[in-house]
């Protein structure tokens, strides 16, 4: 089981990732809450997605984010660093995506 922190600085890595791929992915009109809950771990993290970065983002959930995700830590872990397959993941119950039909066609392209 991953930490608390090791979650926290792979979310921090995704966000800079797609910070450095958002003039490609820019052109995404996607500007919602975002709130990443690690199951195992009893913790969440909060933020935004706009124009394909993640921004603003912090400890603790938002129970009104319009897209939710929720993962154990070593899956959420493995999903930012390409070892897990998103579409597979969720196939499996590994990882559960909350979000309007609408949003995940938008959010497939960040992934």
């Amino acid at each position: 089981m991953a930490s608390v922190d090791e979650c926290r600085q792979a979310l921090q890595e995704l966000a800079a990732r797609l910070d450095r791929h958002a003039d490609v992915q820019g052109r995404i009109d996607l500007d919602r809450t975002l709130a990443c809950r690690v199951t195992d771990l009893g913790t969440a993290f909060h933020g935004r997605l706009s124009g394909g970065r993640l921004v603003d983002l912090s400890d603790g959930d938002d129970p009104k984010a319009k897209i939710a995700l929720s993962a154990s830590s070593d899956d959420l872990i493995a999903l930012v660093h390409g070892q897990l397959d998103i579409t597979r993941a969720i196939g499996a119950r590994r990882v559960s995506i909350k979000a309007n039909p609408f949003d995940l066609m938008k959010l497939r392209k960040l992934l």
